[in-house]
């Protein structure tokens, strides 16, 4: 993928977007082809770390599973939320639910992770909400939290393998450079991840929250539904019927009903829709007779 391209992706997906009243992000989407996903080393789960923020996690609340009890009083203050290796077991379906929900920074002590995956995993690791491996030091805490503002897990399992993956790269407000290397680095990291590398790779779009995707390296990069015709379309393929035509196609219609022979067993019916008597062959015969 060029840089240029990016930029100019970047420039035409400004163009074609109407402003909100909202900070809207700024989604990019890799379509693949030539891919079998029922496979296992075909599936696409990449960790990326990008070098600008892309203020998706812009209030960073974390939650941190340790058994060193030291560390943990360490964590005070730091952390949002400290859960100690014991109480795992204990942790209901609806516990987990909510752990999930409220914060986006999961993290775990080396040896409080072994119990997390016993008790947590069959919940967390379909969402790509495993914990990430932290040493019992606030070094190692702190230097997790500072890449979580940039750190991105890539992956395109949605409930089942799709042939895509879709990510957050930036935000409206941010400056088109930085949102290109933010876009480059999640390209290259996919791309290395590919049997074929980028011949399986479909094709790229960018696109504000609220505005229509932009093709990446596409003169015109807008992409139409094809469940929604374009303005003027219905006008260009279902033309009006000229004045009369409805009436004259009905008279036709009933002029070669009138024109269609009877068949031997109907009867013609008179001006008063009752049978008019028919002369037989022998009949008609003696008459041009005479």
């Amino acid at each position: 993928m060029k840089d240029q391209e990016v930029l100019e992706a970047l420039q035409r997906m400004r163009d074609a977007s109407k402003k909100r009243n909202f900070v809207q992000s700024i989604d990019l989407t890799i379509n693949f082809k030539g891919i079998d996903f029922k496979k296992a080393e075909n599936r696409v789960d990449v960790e990326v770390t990008m070098p600008n923020p892309t203020g998706k996690h812009s209030e960073v609340k974390t939650l941190v599973f340790v058994k060193d009890k030291d560390f943990a009083s360490q964590l005070k203050g730091k952390a949002s939320k400290i859960i100690m290796d014991e109480q795992i077991p204990s942790l209901k379906k609806k516990d987990v639910e909510e752990l999930v929900s409220n914060y986006n920074v999961l993290l775990a002590e080396g040896q409080a992770i072994l119990a997390v995956g016993k008790y947590l995993g069959q919940q967390l690791a379909p969402r790509g909400k495993m914990p990430k491996p932290i040493q019992p030091s606030i070094n190692s805490f702190e230097e997790m939290i500072s890449k979580s503002s940039t750190s991105l897990n890539v992956s395109n399992k949605k409930g089942k393998f799709m042939p895509l993956v879709h990510v957050t790269v930036g935000r409206e407000k941010d400056e088109d450079r930085k949102v290109a290397d933010n876009v480059i680095a999640v390209f290259n990291a996919v791309v290395q991840g590919l049997e074929k590398r980028e011949q399986n790779i479909k094709s790229v779009y960018l696109k504000l929250s609220m505005g229509p995707p932009i093709k990446i390296g596409a003169k015109e990069g807008i992409m139409v539904s094809h469940k929604t015709k374009p303005e003027g379309t219905e006008k260009i393929f279902h033309k009006a019927k000229p004045e009369g035509a409805e009436k004259s196609s009905r008279l036709v219609s009933q002029k070669t009903k009138a024109e269609k022979p009877l068949k031997s067993h109907e009867k013609k019916q008179g001006p008063a829709g009752k049978p008019v008597k028919q002369k037989t062959v022998a009949a008609a015969s003696e008459d041009d007779a005479e």
